[in-house]
């Protein structure tokens, strides 16, 4: 159970997806004095390469390159989060997956939740964007049954962030300070993206699959005129109480500098 009050909560279907997806958004974050945690939905056991065990030890590693406060695994069955989430008897109950995210949420508080957009290729992807979403609604429902009696809290925002679909992105995240941190945190996960003879050629490890999302996040830092950035899109509607404040504030984007000149 994650009992830590949390500025921003991250959900991952499996160990190393919030690393790959939005680990510099969230090495930023702490950076600037959040206190940020992940919430993994299963041990990744079905994965073609490495073990439970060893994916746990290597999500730690990374959580310590992140700079996390709090890491915890909720132990869903890899590969059946949709089976789970649609059995009524099991989203109702007070042990369902729903009802233990909405303990999570009530418990750590959290201004920002991470969770990953539905347009995905991987089944697991798709039912946690519904399992969030789910979760964040009935966290706010004051007699919604849950294990752990608490008052309702609703976030502020769901922000999505992508996996390898592409999507045009509602806001980005300029990252460039915090590009090698994301890096050395994907790379503690040797068992799922370095390949070798031993290991089964999957699309985590294959040549071009790791620089595929660095070019993803250079093209979306080169929206804003920056290294690297993270795209995320929004449930809902931002409301702006005021433009002109807003974006006075907002830091602008000046094309093609380097770390040092915008200094």
């Amino acid at each position: 159970m994650v009992n830590r009050t949390l500025d921003a909560l991250a959900i991952a279907p499996h160990p190393d997806d919030v690393e790959m997806c939005c680990g510099g958004t969230l090495a930023k974050l702490v950076s600037l004095g959040h206190k940020v945690g992940i919430l993994d939905l299963t041990r990744g056991e079905l994965a073609s390469n490495g073990t439970p065990e060893g994916r746990a030890e290597e999500s730690a590693q990374a959580a310590q390159v992140l700079g996390l406060t709090s890491r915890q695994n909720l132990g869903l069955a890899d590969g059946f989060i949709a089976n789970a989430l649609s059995a009524d008897r099991i989203d109702r109950g007070i042990d369902g997956p729903v009802a233990q995210l909405v303990s999570i949420i009530r418990s750590c508080t959290p201004t920002i939740i991470f969770g990953p957009s539905a347009a995905s290729r991987h089944p697991d992807h798709v039912a946690t964007a519904r399992l969030v979403e789910r979760a964040v609604f009935f966290a706010g429902v004051k007699n919604y049954p849950c294990a752990v009696r608490s008052e309702p809290f609703r976030p502020k925002r769901v922000l999505r962030y992508m996996m390898r679909a592409g999507l045009r992105p509602d806001f980005v995240v300029d990252i460039s300070s915090f590009h090698e941190d994301k890096q050395r945190a994907i790379s503690c996960y040797g068992s799922q993206v370095k390949r070798d003879s031993l290991q089964v050629p999957t699309l985590a490890n294959a040549p071009l699959s790791h620089s595929a999302l660095e070019a993803r996040d250079a093209v979306f830092g080169g929206l804003i005129g920056v290294s690297y950035a993270e795209g995320f899109t929004l449930d809902g509607t931002v409301h702006i109480e005021d433009p002109i404040s807003h974006f006075l504030t907002a830091q602008p984007a000046v094309l093609f500098q380097s770390e040092e000149e915008r200094r």
